[in-house]
């Protein structure tokens, strides 16, 4: 998994039928260097061009250097680099080609995991519900939870693990909510010339200034849109100019009240509240952006990393459990995820 943090490479190896999640392997990570993430910088909001050809030799090479130490992984799930996501347009474009990783790497590889939700009327995203929906069933949950990634982007997974299968009606609602880090981090990169806040020491040094905060929410009808609904990584760039003329550590604390708030509003659209919120991604680091989000929501908040699970890996893991679904040809998102007309079975499959 490459996400729209841009900081770097997750690889996780998970046992599973597709169905179950039986066991958990071994993880690796690999950074991206200052020259590479600028490079997949220049490539966002793009899906051709010097810039997206540059940005996918970085992006092939990094997921080969990394997997070529998974010698014992019998299938790879590739999620690619996205650098444009514009769903209500029906455009696309994750960078990264599977099939040079399945000749580098000598096992099948599934990739290109939006198109076919696409070409189904879907939003292409979120697409690691069913993912959360195993977890839930393995965790042995037997009331509605909720998953809550805050990545570049953040995205809320409700589910029911009482229903029998992720695709039945009723069984996950899931969308993005609004930014995750994103603003944050190109506040930290704008300002400080850092990557990121680390570990919300920025955030949490700050005061929210609750007259820009009215107006990062007020000017946005995506909060109160229905879902499924999904997000690219700077459709919330603006917000940045809003906090133009406060310091960074207010500017920071303020955006991530926007996140939290944001977050809050899309729980309002859940067939009903959460008995939790398992929080996984970046986001959950920042103890500044944690407190926002507790103080915002009306029940437990908690790194899924105190339910056992490794809160860095979910989504690498996440499409190694979607790779193994769609080689069995099961459905990989529903109209309760992405808004397709259909359960639908999404992936390219690659032979070595």
């Amino acid at each position: 998994m490459s996400g729209t943090s841009l900081d770097g490479v997750d690889a996780a190896m998970v046992r599973t039928d597709g169905i179950r999640v039986l066991e958990f392997g071994r993880t690796e990570y690999r950074p991206y260097s200052p020259a590479e993430r600028e490079i997949l910088r220049s490539a966002l909001g793009r899906e051709d061009g010097c810039e997206i050809e540059a940005a996918a030799d970085v992006v092939d090479a990094a997921h080969v250097e990394l997997l070529s130490g998974f010698e014992d992984a019998g299938l790879v799930g590739f999620h690619g680099q996205t650098t444009l996501h514009l769903p209500d347009e029906g455009r696309t474009r994750q960078i990264g080609d599977g099939q040079s990783l399945a000749r580098a790497l000598g096992v099948p590889v599934i990739w290109d995991f939006r198109s076919e939700d696409m070409r189904h009327g879907g939003q292409g995203a979120p697409l690691a519900p069913f993912y959360h929906f195993a977890l839930a069933r393995m965790l042995e949950i037997s009331e509605p939870v909720a998953f809550l990634n805050i990545g570049g982007v953040a995205n809320l997974t409700w589910l029911d693990p009482l229903r029998e299968v992720p695709e039945a009606p009723g069984a996950c609602l899931a969308f993005d909510t609004g930014p995750g880090n994103a603003p944050i981090n190109d506040l930290c990169q704008a300002r400080l010339d850092a990557p990121l806040d680390l570990d919300g020491r920025l955030t949490s040094a700050g005061d929210v200034d609750p007259g820009i905060l009215k107006r990062l929410l007020e000017h946005q009808a995506y909060f109160s849109r229905t879902p499924p609904k999904s997000l690219d990584r700077n459709t919330f760039s603006g917000w940045l100019s809003e906090v133009d003329a406060c310091t960074p550590e207010d500017a920071a604390a303020t955006l991530a009240a926007g996140v939290a708030q944001a977050i809050a509003a899309g729980l309002t659209h859940c067939p009903n509240a959460p008995t939790r919120v398992l929080v996984s991604g970046g986001g959950r680091k920042n103890s500044g952006l944690m407190a926002q989000v507790s103080e915002a929501l009306d029940c437990l908040v908690l790194p899924v990393d105190e339910a056992g699970m490794d809160g860095d890996m979910l989504e690498a893991q996440a499409f190694a459990y979607l790779a193994a679904r769609v080689h069995s040809g099961l459905p990989t998102s529903a109209p309760g995820t992405t808004g397709a007309a259909k359960p639908v079975c999404g992936g390219t499959i690659s032979e070595p």
